[in-house]
């Protein structure tokens, strides 16, 4: 039997742990990704985490805020050869208040480069919000592309438009792939080109296979009387908004009129994307039924397969899903970063943001 080199993975801000599944079930004869330890700060999630991604066992989760952590304590569990983090978007995200790397939330990925400077590990995966490229008139990624090299790194940031990849939603993340400067490999992005034939509808990733109605996080959204009879009048592809809706049931709304609200799926192409926060009309909603879509929906929209079992409330629940990165599309990714380092050839493009290559 082949010998295959089993990468040992850190994640900080792991969410649920679309990031751990998509490399865990990366394929590769030469290499295969382990979990060793991660954190994130929302306690439902670490639960969610450990329970499909470590078997139940939750002694390599660490809860507790980024800002607050003793790497002392993350070395105490395992040294790490990669890491992921896909650090916190709302302060780059095109519908947050767009304080870019000055606000709250945006210097986080700092707490990456710290890791990556004290651990070392051979190559890292980060992950952000489109917006993320467009923030303070690009000078936010500038930056944080500048903080990775400089960490020791050769870093290769792509734009993925993940419904191109075979995930039925039109999601699109910045996804940087990190390999240290003293190993001579360059990554290159996966061509989509693969893909072109799956079928990444809606309606296919909801309908194929049923959705057993005891099926865990399946439970439906109660609506009251008027959102129903608001919703029979909103067709698939249209929200609350562009439908010709009689007036007793529109929308009050004044300014910015979001085009996610009660906007209805259009069953022909991939779904718009998930998103884990927003009150009234902001769940995703079915395009023949007039209803939310329940959370496993959701979650076959990101990729997740039926038996990943999500833990805490329903609406703790929805945050969890919207945060995550499509499992489907890391493995893809991480596939081809495996090739990168086997010297292997495949189907792939040049990245879409310029990289810092040593």
């Amino acid at each position: 039997m082949k010998n295959i080199e089993s990468f040992k993975l850190g994640e900080l801000f792991c969410g649920p742990g679309g990031i751990a599944l998509g490399a865990k079930s990366a394929l590769h004869n030469k290499f295969k990704v382990k979990h060793v330890w991660a954190t994130d700060y929302d306690a439902d999630t670490c639960n969610t985490y450990a329970e499909n991604i470590c078997d139940g066992n939750k002694s390599s989760v660490i809860c507790e805020d980024i800002r607050k952590l003793d790497i002392e304590k993350l070395k105490s569990i395992s040294d790490i050869d990669a890491l992921a983090f896909g650090f916190p978007c709302n302060d780059y995200s095109a519908v947050g208040q767009k304080k870019g790397i000055n606000g709250e939330f945006g210097a986080l990925y700092k707490y990456g480069v710290k890791v990556l400077e004290e651990f070392k590990p051979k190559w890292f995966l980060a992950e952000n919000v489109e917006g993320l490229s467009s923030s303070d008139d690009e000078g936010a990624l500038k930056k944080i592309l500048q903080d990775l090299f400089e960490a020791g790194y050769s870093v290769y940031p792509h734009l993925y438009s993940f419904d191109k990849y075979g995930v039925p939603q039109a999601r699109k993340r910045i996804i940087i792939i990190g390999i240290r400067k003293d190993i001579n490999v360059r990554f290159y992005p996966p061509s989509p080109a693969s893909f072109a034939n799956i079928d990444t509808t809606c309606r296919n990733a909801i309908e194929n296979p049923p959705i057993p109605l005891s099926a865990n996080n399946n439970e439906y959204t109660t609506h009251t009387k008027s959102v129903i009879e608001r919703l029979k009048y909103i067709k698939p592809g249209e929200n609350a908004f562009t439908a010709d809706i009689p007036s007793h049931l529109q929308l009050n709304v004044k300014g910015a009129k979001i085009s996610q609200i009660y906007k209805r799926l259009d069953p022909n192409k991939p779904a718009y994307t998930v998103t884990g926060s927003g009150g009234g009309g902001t769940h995703m909603y079915h395009w023949s039924e007039p209803r939310a879509l329940t959370n496993r929906e959701r979650a076959r929209l990101q990729t997740f397969p039926d038996d990943f079992k999500f833990m805490g409330s329903k609406e703790n629940v929805r945050k969890q899903i919207g945060m995550a990165v499509p499992s489907k599309g890391v493995q893809i990714i991480i596939e081809s970063l495996f090739k990168c380092l086997a010297n292997e050839q495949y189907e792939k493009i040049e990245c879409s943001i310029k990289p810092l290559i040593h």
